[in-house]
């Protein structure tokens, strides 16, 4: 697959919290950081997102007295999985690995950071309505298709890809730069979404420029 000058690259929530020692730590999350600096030669245009929460955050397990990590509950906008506190705002946990070296990133998106709803979509919030303003940049910079990368594969880069199909973007999910959580069958639930919206799914080593 060769890109264009109308691709970019997202590279999601690579971050301390999410790599192995972290509060929220993805298997092998800081694996995905040699794969994506294989493939951040073949973009001309990169954007990161952080995971960027407030203290006592919805999504946190610890501020609903009796719940655990990974128990589900509905909130006002959807049903939400807890979890543990994580990528609080300017704590280490929520700064970028230290070995991830994208200096060429054109943008640096922070999502979660509303204390009453969870983000994992870099376009939307989790109300699926509330908007990151992420489709407007890539519409006045002309960015056309979406490839996406990083932690973790289930949640926020597999939220990633479907609202860009959302917005009638193609999505390509990068699948060998990401690592999943998978909890509660969440690999296998959005995949099966990838299938039905047209998310294609790739290997580094398909990219070419």
């Amino acid at each position: 697959m060769r890109t264009t000058a109308q691709d970019v690259l997202i590279v999601i929530d690579v971050q301390n919290d999410f790599c192995p020692g972290g509060a929220l730590t993805v298997a092998h999350g800081d694996a995905v950081v040699e794969a994506i600096h294989g493939i951040a030669p073949k973009f001309e245009h990169i954007i990161l997102t952080q995971d960027w929460h407030t203290p006592g955050h919805s999504s946190f397990a610890s501020s609903h007295p009796g719940k655990k990590p990974y128990d589900q509950i509905e909130l006002s906008y959807r049903r939400q999985t807890l979890w543990p506190d994580h990528c609080i705002q300017g704590t280490p946990g929520a700064e970028l690995h230290p070995a991830l070296h994208l200096p060429q990133a054109e943008l640096i998106l922070r999502k979660g950071f509303r204390p009453h709803i969870d983000s994992y979509s870099a376009f939307f919030e989790n109300d699926r309505v509330t908007a990151t303003g992420l489709a407007g940049y890539l519409r006045e910079r002309n960015l056309t298709r979406v490839f996406v990368a990083g932690l973790a594969y289930d949640f926020c880069v597999g939220y990633t890809a479907l609202d860009a199909r959302r917005l009638r973007l193609p999505a390509v999910v990068v699948r060998d730069a990401c690592r999943a959580i998978d909890v509660n069958g969440s690999v296998a639930q959005i995949e099966a979404e990838f299938n039905g919206v047209g998310v294609a799914l790739i290997e580094a080593a398909e990219l070419s420029r």
